[in-house]
């Protein structure tokens, strides 16, 4: 573990807040890493988790006359409680003895059992339906009052009768593509077949898997049905058209759901949600639309939902909309947006390689290089192939490792071999023009069909679900961004033209959809007050509208930076960086920061290709001197592609902290590029930008009155199609409380797709089980750079859907609770555990978009608007917000859902503080869109990422520890990050 966790300490002559009255004033480290193992026992609040007793990590709490911290009231101490436990047991069970605490919690953990580790998770619950979130504590009345417009359409439905069938098509399609289209297609046809004599006059309603519902009885509890399918001159396994097809329907009733049940639930008179009834009115209404427009995910597509517009690369997007059945406050909702998903684009396949490959001349053989990215981006893609008699539609399998005219086969009727060129000439009367190009193979051995290039087209329709590059989605965000008010507009439009009140099937189930939006009470946060530096004109700043300048500001501690270079990649002439460098050193001095106008090894030009030599020289030169660099500045290449490579070496090789500038950019010289710039160089060398006034103060609750962390976490995950690459999680935490803007991240690699970040707590067997883990290092970093543990853990998670909550909850939460106890017996501070979602569909508009009073320059709803109202989970504790201000398009709110609260936040609270840091990021002199420890460690994981690039995509992958617990294939560690680096923000 490095000296400090947070980065250096501000200057001595500079403006420094007062130490906590908890810290003692000696400065010596307090105890290192346990490092035997204890036998084990068990853990009161932990989840079927069972950690060592260690040898302190902390130094122990003494009493008020003693030097160390002292400890905090029994109102403050950190809990024991489990997850599920109401906070008048658990404040019960701390006043009573530990006897009584253990066997509350025994009984806790009897309703959440955990099993044994499985090939795929460390520790995977049996069940999950014993554990409530937390209810929601109340509404917020902090800020000021107004109404909003949500996508969000109120949905009615009939006390009446619903049956759940399970359905089993044989033979089963397997192909994930076509399957429930042909599985709808099936159920179509037996409808249609059936319905007057076997159906009982019922419409179906079906998921286009196992689940078929009616709205009342169907004439029988099992049945089964032969229905027949006309050939679509669609390609089946082997390539070839599908002929007639027989399939045999297995309908069998499965369940009765209940729509009482869901109407209690959405009064708040029951707590369990009833899945079974939920699932059925959003299948009812999902219905007619999957069997009109090609679905994507929850989206629905189609050329006749608006016009389509190219991408570039052989690449087009088609517009739709994403419907979601939502349980609500105001009941249920439908949550309608639009939406454009990327599609091929019907060309001939010559047209699409030489969009792709950048080739202009095709007459010559391709490159190995070449037939390889060509076989990749041709792979399960539908051509229609036409010969001049007759066109026929194939599923590309692979392409031959020859030309055409190599290309040979066994001519059956003649007994003879002939090449692929002569059969269409042969056959034909087809002289092929490119035969030097390699042929597209469908079907599989032993039957293979080759298809020569030239004859293809590829079909339309088929969903593009390769990684777009940034030309496409810039295009792509170009064509599909709309401003608020015009988005709106078409949202209703959409609404207007489901005609859901004229679907006969939504009828039946007599289910009503209101046409208009919500309209919701809301409340404007007013912005922090931010505090910078008092040797500056202006020490405090309230921001306007989401922003602020630097202008007569100072940074509340400025970093220093003694030993500093900078290498030039770029075909800018050689005086520029000289110029460049000093232009940017001006600028962060005048910020308050201390950077020495000297280099320590002389500024220089090198060409792109010698990388990593100039590097590694830099770094030598500097070794030789006996000094560290703490910053290269570095100038980018003209082309790009090797900023990961940059990092890389930088960060896990060298130990050296950098800022990367684009040429385009710093040849400008501009001042606002410069400031820009000079913010993220100050928190890479350990510095502060601002800071929150209140932190300072110690006015936040449940932030400053007690040591607090502040942790963020998030998992990035590779392209789809990429499963050998790993997934990389990232953890961030807090270092410089109270004021919560100083973090330290960590990184680890973990199995392709697993959304659990497995190394929060491990105990390494090479070390003989010692205990380890990312939070168990952030902890031992805080305290070490403040002398105290904390007493809180607030813990942001972005990056988990609504279906993961409770995996996340159970396999989480426990292991930040065994990190906890791993470092000091009965160390439990209490935990608010908050997950925060971008990845939604509910937009927020202004009820007059006419009124400038309520609206930012972009026409979107004010920066601090938050919901709690209407369209949030009846009784949980959720809440909208929208913290940023809008700078094109329409904003997103970040929705925050509270999955485990011991802090006893109130809605005011959570609202408020969460706002409040949305104006400490680093980077900018804006607030952001979700809160920075979160944004952080998205940052920090995608950094990772650059230090698998270029690496054989064989599993191994990133992280400062290689956890193989639970995983069916062993996932190497990244290149550790050097301790000087991790030291400060060196992701921003």
């Amino acid at each position: 573990m490095s000296r400090r966790g947070g980065g250096r300490r501000p200057d001595p002559g500079r403006d420094q807040q007062p130490p906590s009255p908890a810290v003692g004033g000696g400065r010596g480290r307090g105890g290192g890493r346990g490092r035997g193992r204890a036998p084990p026992a068990q853990v009161p609040g932990s989840i079927g988790a069972q950690a060592p007793s260690p040898a302190p990590a902390f130094p122990p709490l003494t009493n008020p006359s003693s030097s160390r911290p002292v400890p905090p009231p029994a109102s403050a101490q950190p809990s024991a409680r489990p997850l599920g436990v109401p906070a008048a047991a658990a404040a019960a069970a701390g006043a009573s003895s530990s006897s009584s605490v253990q066997k509350l919690a025994g009984e806790v953990q009897g309703k959440l059992l955990v099993s044994e580790p499985t090939a795929s998770r460390a520790a995977a619950p049996v069940s999950s339906k014993a554990i409530a979130l937390p209810r929601r504590p109340g509404y917020g009345t902090v800020g000021r009052k107004c109404m909003v417009r949500a996508n969000h359409f109120l949905v009615k439905v009939q006390d009446i009768e619903i049956r759940h069938y399970d359905v089993t098509i044989t033979p089963a399609v397997t192909s994930k593509v076509t399957s429930k289209k042909v599985n709808r297609d099936v159920i179509a046809t037996l409808e249609k077949l059936y319905r007057q004599s076997h159906l009982g006059n019922r419409m179906v309603a079906y998921d286009g898997m196992k689940s078929l519902f009616t709205a009342g009885a169907l004439p029988f509890e099992t049945k089964e049905f032969e229905v027949k399918l006309e050939s679509d001159n669609q390609p089946g396994p082997s390539g070839a058209p599908r002929k007639e097809r027989l399939f045999k329907v297995a309908i069998k009733l499965a369940s009765r759901p209940d729509i009482g049940h869901l109407l209690r639930f959405l009064d708040g008179t029951q707590r369990d949600m009833p899945q079974d009834t939920f699932q059925a009115l959003d299948v009812v209404l999902r219905h007619n639309p999957s069997a009109h427009y090609t679905v994507v995910g929850r989206s629905f597509c189609s050329i006749s939902l608006g016009p389509k517009g190219t991408l570039g690369d052989g690449v087009e997007y088609w517009r739709g909309f994403y419907q979601s059945l939502r349980p609500t406050q105001m009941g249920l909702s439908l949550n309608i947006d639009v939406s454009a998903r990327s599609f091929y684009e019907p060309v001939p396949v010559m047209d699409f390689i030489s969009k792709n490959f950048r080739i202009q001349n095709l007459s010559r053989p391709l490159s190995d290089q070449d037939c390889i990215k060509l076989k990749k981006a041709m792979r399960g893609v539908k051509v229609r192939m036409d010969n001049g008699q007759f066109a026929r539609i194939h599923k590309i399998t692979g392409i031959s490792s020859k030309p055409a005219n190599q290309t040979m086969f066994l001519l059956e009727e003649q007994n003879t071999t002939i090449s692929v060129a002569q059969y269409f000439l042969q056959k034909y009367k087809i002289r092929l023009n490119y035969p030097s190009l390699p042929a597209l193979q469908a079907g599989n051995a032993p039957k293979l069909y080759y298809l020569p290039i030239e004859l293809c087209t590829i079909v339309e329709g088929q969903r593009y679900t390769k990684k777009l590059n940034d030309r496409q989605i810039t295009a792509l965000l170009r064509a599909t961004c709309q401003r608020p008010q015009e988005r709106e507009r078409n949202i209703v439009k959409v609404v207007a033209e489901k005609s859901f009140k004229d679907s006969d099937i939504v009828q039946q189930f007599g289910i009503q959809v209101k046409p208009q939006p919500a309209l919701i009470e809301a409340r404007v946060l007013n912005p922090p007050m931010l505090k910078y530096d008092g040797s500056g004109r202006e020490a405090n700043v309230s921001p306007q509208m989401g922003q602020w300048n630097m202008i007569n500001k100072k940074m509340v501690n400025g970093g220093r930076v003694d030993y500093w270079t900078c290498l030039n990649f770029s075909s800018l002439n050689n005086d520029f960086p000289i110029d460049f460098c000093g232009e940017l050193i001006d600028m962060c001095n005048s910020k308050g920061m201390l950077f020495n106008k000297n280099p320590l090894v002389p500024i220089r030009s090198e060409r792109p290709q010698h990388i990593e030599k100039a590097l590694t020289d830099v770094h030598y030169q500097a070794t030789q001197q006996g000094r560290e660099l703490q910053l290269l500045i570095i100038i980018l290449p003209d082309f790009s592609g090797s900023y990961g490579t940059i990092k890389r070496i930088c960060e896990t090789e060298l130990g050296i902290v950098t800022q990367c500038c684009q040429p385009k950019q710093a040849s400008k010289f501009s001042k606002q590029y410069m400031e820009n710039l000079s913010l993220k160089i100050n928190v890479k060398v350990g510095g502060r930008n601002t800071v929150l006034n209140d932190a300072v103060q110690r006015r936040i609750p449940l932030l400053t009155d007690r040591p607090t962390i502040v942790f963020g976490a998030d998992v990035t995950h590779a392209q789809p199609g990429e499963d050998s690459t790993p997934s990389i999680a990232a953890v961030v935490a807090s270092m410089d409380w109270p004021e919560v803007t100083k973090y330290r991240g960590i990184v680890s690699a973990q199995a392709s797709r697993e959304e659990i970040i497995l190394d929060l707590y491990n105990e390494d067997p090479a070390r003989g089980g010692a205990p380890g883990g990312m939070i168990r290092d952030l902890l031992l970093a805080f305290y070490r750079s403040n002398r105290i543990k904390p007493h809180r853990i607030l813990f942001y998670r972005d990056g988990v859907s609504e279906g993961q909550f409770f995996q996340v909850l159970l396999h989480e939460v426990d292991a930040i609770r065994k990190a906890c106890l791993s470092l000091e017996q009965g160390y439990l501070p209490r935990i608010t555990f908050v997950v925060v979602q971008k990845r939604h569909h509910t937009r927020l508009f202004p009820e007059d978009h006419q009124n400038r009073g309520t609206t930012d320059r972009s026409g979107n709803i004010l920066p601090g608007t938050v919901v709690d109202t209407s369209i949030c989970h009846p009784t949980e504790f959720d809440f909208y917000l929208n913290s940023h201000a809008g700078i094109q398009g329409t904003s997103k709110p970040s929705h925050y859902h509270v999955l485990l609260d011991e802090n006893g936040f109130s809605a005011d609270g959570l609202q408020v503080l969460t706002n409040n840091l949305c104006y400490t990021y680093a980077r900018c002199t804006r607030s952001v869109s979700i809160v920075p420890p979160a944004y952080y460690a998205h940052l920090a994981a995608f950094r990772a990422r650059y230090y698998i690039e270029g690496t054989a995509s064989d599993g191994s992958s990133s992280g400062e520890r290689g956890t193989t617990t639970g995983m069916a294939r062993e996932v190497q560690p990244l290149p550790e990050i050097k301790d000087n680096v991790k030291n400060v923000m060196f992701y921003c």
